[in-house]
């Protein structure tokens, strides 16, 4: 099970910590990623992270502003929003992946109910 939470309602230039709770499964065998859809939009990715942190990758659209990380002795993932903007705003979503991730959401084989995030300007 994948459990986010943390979104909310944040001004423009604000921060958010979103962090995805998860169970049932051997979470240090598993890559983690974030992804987000916005209303009328596609689903698209945020942020993956490794098995043990080694690397993490980011979109365009995020990098520099958001930081993914993982707690393998709780079985969480976090995505640390900085700088937010109004095109943030989106439901969130937190992934597994047993091949290694990647930025297409074919490559995750389970995923939690979302959390949303809303940027008012």
């Amino acid at each position: 099970q994948l459990q986010a939470s943390g979104g909310g309602l944040v001004q423009a230039g604000g921060s958010l910590r979103l962090s995805c709770a998860t169970s049932g499964f051997t979470f240090r065998n598993y890559h983690m990623g974030w992804f987000r859809q916005a209303p009328g939009k596609e689903r698209e990715f945020v942020a993956r992270i490794s098995l043990s942190s080694t690397w993490t990758d980011y979109a365009d659209s995020v990098k520099d502003r958001f930081t993914i990380s993982r707690d393998n002795a709780k079985d969480a993932v976090h995505l640390q929003m900085n700088s937010v903007k109004a095109e943030d705003t989106a439901v969130y979503y937190c992934a597994r992946s047993r091949t290694g991730g990647g930025r297409s959401g074919s490559a995750y084989d389970y995923w939690g109910q979302g959390t949303l995030v809303t940027v008012s300007s």
